[in-house]
């Protein structure tokens, strides 16, 4: 697959779920290695595409650049770069975004982001930058060409409600975004939810649901502050009881994760898009559950 393929335009004409994962760069040259190996892991699966975040606040733009620049040359797969609008001026987005485009890289998820402090930090728009996603993705959509995702979520945005967030989703879509990719969560229920609000507002595009699995007891809390996410009781008394063995909560993650996918694709979500951690041992296993269980049907999701 080549890099400038659409991923809006392959989820439009997908008729069957997809699958797709995301890396974040490397720091150092140890996670440049591990990044390499996941990937080499990874690639076999035949991923529809995948992608390399940004960093809340921007700082990591160039590791960003640097990492997808390097799937484009030793790989075949369909890459998208993230892009966030905080702490980065309008001028500095352009570069960013024609920096992507001169690199053959068509597909970006342009996100609003959070705070240098973290998503608690109450959100401000940066001197000579952009006040929302919304103008990001109208942003993207003036330099060029690009096939523009957006962030959904499931559990709502501690600034907004879910109605009005489908209402956001409604205007990132008219201002150019082909899709979206939720937030991790963990109830099923909300990500059909929200995909139900959006189409009542008028939303029509694909909603990928985010899927990131727990590999550590320590990952519950840091997800609900990170993300906002709702940990389920049962999701949390599950991995709770199998603490004092990380290979057992590792288990644990792996069948909580691949239930919620097996539901999520039964009831015809567009796909499955993955958060790695750069790391392939969680996602190849679900995967494998996934594809000895499901021969999906290549029909139009009600998701999409």
């Amino acid at each position: 697959m080549s890099s400038r393929e659409s991923i809006g335009g392959l989820l439009a004409n997908a008729s069957a779920p997809t699958f797709s994962f995301e890396f974040f760069p490397p720091k150092d040259e140890a996670g440049q290695q591990l990044l390499t190996r996941t990937i080499a892991e990874l690639e076999p699966l035949e991923p529809d595409w995948v992608s390399v975040t940004y960093g809340a606040n921007g700082s990591s733009r160039q590791r960003t650049l640097d990492a997808v620049l390097a799937i484009i040359a030793s790989t075949e797969l369909t890459v998208m770069g993230h892009l966030t609008c905080t702490g980065q001026t309008v001028d500095e987005l352009k570069a960013v975004i024609d920096a992507y485009g001169d690199a053959g890289v068509t597909n970006i998820l342009a996100i609003r982001g959070d705070m240098p402090g973290g998503a608690s930090v109450p959100w401000e728009p940066y001197p000579g930058g952009l006040h929302s996603a919304t103008e990001l993705v109208g942003l993207v959509a003036s330099r060029g060409d690009f096939s523009i995702g957006v962030a959904a979520f499931p559990d709502g945005h501690a600034t907004s409600t879910p109605e009005l967030d489908a209402q956001i989703l409604l205007g990132k879509q008219r201002a150019g975004a082909s899709f979206a990719v939720t937030q991790l969560f963990f109830d099923l229920g909300h990500y059909f939810e929200l995909v139900g609000r959006a189409r009542s507002a008028g939303c029509s595009m694909p909603i990928m649901p985010g899927i990131m699995p727990v590999t550590s007891v320590k990952q519950l809390g840091r997800f609900a502050e990170m993300s906002g996410a709702d940990i389920p009781a049962k999701v949390a008394e599950r991995l709770l009881s199998v603490s004092d063995d990380p290979e057992q909560v590792l288990a644990a993650g792996v069948e909580i994760a691949a239930r919620l996918c097996d539901r999520l694709l039964a009831a015809h979500a567009p796909g499955l898009h993955f958060f790695t951690q750069n790391r392939s041992r969680v996602t190849r296993e679900i995967l494998a559950t996934l594809r000895a269980d499901h021969q999906p049907d290549r029909r139009s999701p009600a998701a999409e």
